[in-house]
């Protein structure tokens, strides 16, 4: 072999092995985006939960109550 070809073997070789050490960098990303999307999803979840609980608990208010008109003789 010649140090042309050893040299673009080198080189494959090594691009090769960026390649895997950028997939696996993406990768772990995006499962860290994945989890935190999921955590503060069911954080909202909670959430909203609690407060449909105590308006269901909570009376609702009353509603005011509508004055008729009065009727003037002329």
């Amino acid at each position: 072999m010649t140090s042309d070809q050893t040299r673009q073997r080198a080189e494959q070789s090594f691009k090769k092995e960026d390649r895997a050490r950028d997939a696996q960098k993406a990768m772990t990303e995006y499962e860290a985006q994945a989890r935190a999307i999921r955590e503060k999803t069911a954080r909202l979840k909670a959430l909203r939960l609690a407060k449909e609980a105590q308006a269901q608990t909570e009376e609702p208010p009353a509603k005011p109550a509508k004055r008729r008109p009065t009727r003037r003789d002329k």
